[in-house]
């Protein structure tokens, strides 16, 4: 290993989130500081159907805090537990925000989330085989809406901005190099 931890400290913590400061030493020696953001374990889900031999996937368009815009990206997101069952926490994710129940979940992956400054894994789940039913959404997901679009403008759709979620992207490459292997 290149960086030992000298210590940490947790600075901030909630029911989602914990950041801690680590003191760490470099190879060379050299001592800095590292923020970390810890965060439960999520997922993210490809709702993909086949009608008439045209393909499309359903996506969510929601208001993001963070950057203060909406975006359209796969429905995703996580349980606030430590270690959760991933296909459970997947199939649920998929029905709070979309309504959809899938007949079949595969797992195609696991990836890191903006591993540069948070520690929390994605599992990423292709889900087929979809029927509708309610949604149930939580309090911050109250704007969202839910599209089910073409591929093809699914993939104009990454490269012109609508969507611009790094893990829908990285989901999507992840299953197109799924595909090709089957």
């Amino acid at each position: 290993m290149s960086i030992k931890t000298i210590s940490s400290r947790e600075v901030y913590r909630n029911h989602w989130t914990s950041v801690r400061e680590d003191i760490i030493e470099r190879a060379d020696g050299q001592r800095g500081v590292y923020g970390v953001i810890d965060k439960d374990p999520a997922c993210i889900v490809i709702p993909l159907e086949v009608v008439d031999g045209k393909e499309f996937v359903w996506l969510v368009h929601q208001f993001r805090y963070t950057v203060g815009e909406s975006y359209y990206e796969f429905p995703q997101g996580g349980w606030e537990v430590p270690a959760p069952d991933p296909e459970a926490m997947a199939r649920g994710e998929l029905a709070e925000e979309t309504g959809l129940r899938a007949e079949q979940m595969t797992r195609l992956a696991d990836l890191w989330i903006g591993y540069g400054v948070m520690r929390q894994r994605h599992h990423v789940y292709l889900a087929e085989g979809l029927v509708t039913g309610p949604t149930k959404r939580d309090a911050e997901e109250q704007d969202m809406t839910v599209h089910r679009v073409a591929v093809s403008e699914f993939e104009a759709m990454l490269l012109d901005g609508r969507v611009m979620d790094n893990c829908t992207a990285a989901a999507w490459g992840v299953y197109c190099v799924w595909r090709k292997r089957q």
